[in-house]
């Protein structure tokens, strides 16, 4: 299925009315559900940069510890940073960091995976964390790598709820 096939024409986009105004939309009448999302992303940077994070020696601290609590604080924020997402108790963010050099660029990739009992979401959670972590790691490295750049910022998997089980392809 194509990025275009995923929402079927007769759904439409739910974030907004009958008149094109934007809108939260009403999950009152939905049931809970467990749900879970996994989302990734990468950061690339130059080989010296990763080293510098893997020998400790970033000026502002441990990158990769502040990146987690990063990216575990922007799952729980998610709400207040993106408009007509629902607030959710979070049951679990987990994160996981992986490194590595190709060529002559670095990455450091930040996978997320959100755990929730919901009527709606958690992939925005996994998304916002990913992006938070990832956004960390450039602020605190930003003054020896100008040219980092953040990249494949994208949800993997997604359970739960109405539209059962969905696995990127790609």
């Amino acid at each position: 299925m194509s990025p275009a096939e995923d929402v079927s024409p007769s759904e439409g986009l739910s974030h907004t009315n009958e008149d094109g105004e934007s809108r939260m939309v009403d999950v009152g009448d939905k049931k809970i559900s467990d749900r879970r999302a996994v989302a990734e992303g990468r950061i690339l940077m130059n080989p010296s940069t990763l080293e510098l994070i893997s020998e400790g020696e970033v000026e502002k601290g441990d990158v990769l510890a502040v990146a987690r609590i990063a990216a575990i604080q922007g799952a729980k924020e998610t709400s207040r940073l993106i408009p007509m997402c629902h607030p959710l108790p979070l049951d679990h963010v987990e994160v996981e960091i992986e490194n590595g050099v190709e060529g002559d660029r670095a990455w450091v990739m930040i996978r997320v995976q959100s755990r929730v009992q919901a009527r709606t979401g958690g992939e925005m959670e996994a998304m916002v964390a990913v992006s938070a972590g990832l956004l960390t790691i450039y602020d605190m490295c930003k003054a020896v790598d100008r040219h980092m750049e953040l990249d494949q910022i994208r949800l993997l998997e997604k359970s739960g709820g109405r539209s059962g089980h969905w696995t990127r392809a790609d």
